[in-house]
């Protein structure tokens, strides 16, 4: 079945306003997904909560609609 990435991205940014998010699909298939997120909300947090923060915006999607998903996280560089 699988998601979309465009899917997948817009509950990431509905979840985490005002995150930059890059998805790229790894294989093809709607089901195994890279995903890099930049996010102010980030800043000061471990990257345990980060990725937490991700996995709580596909709303339990996680190992049923979408199979895989190689997460990077990350707060913007400051200056």
């Amino acid at each position: 079945m699988g998601m979309a990435a465009a899917e997948i991205e817009a509950m990431i940014v509905a979840a985490i306003p005002g995150a930059a998010v890059e998805i790229t699909d790894l294989a093809g298939d709607g089901d195994h997904y890279a995903a890099k997120v930049v996010a102010a909300a980030f800043v000061g947090m471990p990257r345990v909560r980060q990725h937490q923060m991700v996995y709580n915006a596909l709303g339990g999607r996680m190992g049923g609609v979408l199979h895989a998903l190689q997460l990077t996280t990350a707060a913007p560089a400051q200056e």
